[in-house]
Formats: structure tokens, sequence, C-alpha cells
């Protein structure tokens, strides 16, 4: 991939929501990056949230992001049951890509735009800011160096009452909807980083009407023994926690495990060690942005810190958590 050395990073936004909002917004914080691009379904949506971003050009269909020249990346913000075929048609345009977790509806889907970017030599990135967060790598600096001795157990919970709607899109299998993609992807993906890929899954899910998950509970086995105990919930207020139980002491993240504020680290026979995480900028964004930048700049097409292969991984399990709970999409 050549790298662009000679100039600012030219950004293009597929969706108009609020999460491609927060994200532009946070982009005008994050040195060598100009937004100079957005697109919807909508072309009316897509020049509203260009007026109100400050963004010279509005489109009405992706096939029009894909095709302006002056893009060098596409953040993809689409509904999840959409970013296989926007991400597939960015990559097939030489764009490079950093998509909105979940990364696509199933493992397959995935397995495909790993390979495009691949074959294309493009950059291509999850939008998984938990991986890039500060309190995060530091809590995978300090399990490497054995701070906490073996790790034994990975708990994580995420969720919290879901939207009175019935035609929300959290309900509506059609784009992915239930608390699994939405929310059970933040415990998959943090479990996973400290422990690796399960070989065994295993799940329980009450089911809405409609066919998707509402509350999940997952128990993860891993080589060595090994275990994660993970939930999600669209039925609950949870507290968002997490905890790494090792066989020397253990860390604790009391809150936003998925980008926490700080964590404690508690050794056995020493005093607490709290940790307070530098403070955030904006929504939290920036730092994806950045990340996908200096991917940019180095010529890579994959980033070491937000692995593909690890995308794949979490995505696998996902699946697998899917098949024991009985939930399908349509289409698959």
């Amino acid at each position: 991939m050549q790298p662009i050395t000679d100039r600012p990073v030219r950004w293009g936004i597929l969706a108009t929501g609020g999460i491609a909002a927060a994200f532009t917004e946070d982009l005008a914080a994050v040195p060598d990056a100009r937004v100079v691009a957005v697109a919807s379904r909508s072309e009316a949506s897509a020049r509203a949230f260009a007026g109100r971003h400050g963004i010279p050009r509005a489109y009405g269909s992706r096939a029009e992001l894909a095709a302006d020249p002056e893009v060098d990346v596409v953040y993809v913000a689409t509904p999840h049951s959409d970013h296989h075929a926007s991400t597939a048609l960015m990559l097939d345009a030489g764009k490079a890509v950093l998509c909105e977790k979940p990364f696509t509806l199933n493992a397959g889907q995935a397995a495909e735009l790993v390979s495009l970017a691949r074959k294309r030599d493009v950059l291509l990135m999850e939008a998984m800011w938990t991986y890039l967060d500060p309190a995060v790598r530091r809590i995978t600096e300090l399990v490497a160096d054995g701070a906490i001795g073996e790790v034994r157990s990975v708990q994580a919970e995420f969720g919290f009452p879901g939207p009175a709607d019935p035609g929300h899109r959290l309900w509506d299998p059609a784009v992915g909807g239930g608390a699994l993609l939405d929310l059970g992807v933040y415990p998959v993906a943090f479990a996973q980083l400290l422990l690796g890929e399960p070989e065994s899954v295993q799940a329980w899910a009450r089911l809405t009407e409609r066919g998707v998950d509402a509350n999940t509970a997952v128990v993860l086995g891993h080589p060595g023994g090994a275990t994660a105990l993970l939930s999600c919930s669209l039925d609950a207020h949870c507290g968002q926690r997490a905890s790494v139980q090792g066989t020397e002491g253990r860390i604790e993240l009391d809150r936003d495990f998925f980008h926490p504020a700080g964590f404690t680290l508690h050794r056995a026979g020493r005093e607490p060690e709290p940790y307070v995480a530098p403070a955030r900028t904006g929504h939290g964004y920036g730092l994806e942005a950045a990340e996908v930048i200096r991917c940019l700049r180095a010529g890579e097409s994959e980033s070491p810190l937000v692995p593909l292969d690890t995308t794949l991984a979490v995505m696998r399990t996902l699946d697998a958590v899917r098949d024991r709970i009985g939930v399908r999409y349509p289409g698959e």
C-alpha cells in the first residue's frame, strides 16, 4: 500500500446517524484529518449532515462516495446488516475503510472482507475503540508482564434497558438487532484480548418474539482451563463492570470497561494500585481515526493494535453464541 505522507488524510463518512455525527465531531480535533464528503441513502440527509459539519460534498448514494477520487478512507457507520456490502464496495474502489463494530453480521462475511482487503492491499480496520483505549492497553501490558500471574478468569457485563419502541433497530432481526452484536461484542472482544480465542462456547438467552436476543449469558472455555463469564442485556441496568482474575492478583474495572476512566490493580499482599486514564478528548473516537492515519502514513494495510485476525476470531465466537441461543438473521 502506498503511504500518504504529503497531505492531510481525506475522510468520507458513510451514514448520517448519531455515531457518524460523533465520529465526525471527533475528527475535527485529529491532526492531519479532513472530512471531504458524506453519503447517505437520502441526499437530503447527506446535505443536512454536510451543512452541520462543514463538509464540502454530499452524496445520495454510497456508490458516489466510492467514486470520489479525493476520498482516501471511508468511515462506515451504517446498520450492521449493511457493513459487508458497503465495505466491500469501498475496498473494491481502492478506499481504506474503518468499519464500525460489529464488523459484519457473521464470520463468513467478515472473512470475505478481510480477503478482499488483503487482495487489494488496502487498509481495513474494525472501529473497536476498546483495543486502542489507554487504560485497556495498560491492562494488557500488566497482564503480559505477569502483574497478576496467570489469568484464570475474565468477567464482563454490558447492558441497559432497550428502547420501548418495538420497531427500533435494536429489536429488528433484519438489521442484526439484539443485545449480542450491539453490546455483547464488547465483553467478547475484551475477554479475547486477554485470553485469545476460546476452545468452548456455551450460552443462554431470552429471545424476543421477533427472534433477537434481549438478555444473554456466555461462558467461554480457553486453552489451559481459563474461563470467561460474560453477559449482555437489553433487559436490565448493568454496571458495565469487568474483572481480570489471575493466580497472583486481579484487575477491577468498576464502570464502562470498554472505554474506562481507569482501573484498580490488586496484587496479592499489596495495597490496591489505582490507575487513572488520560483525559478523553471529545467522544473518544479520535483514537480510531488517529490509528487509521498512522497506518496510512506508514503504508500499513492492517493495524497491529486492531488486527484483522483478532476481528475474525471475535466474529467466530459471536457466531458460536448465536448458534447456541438460536438467533438467525434473514438471509443466513
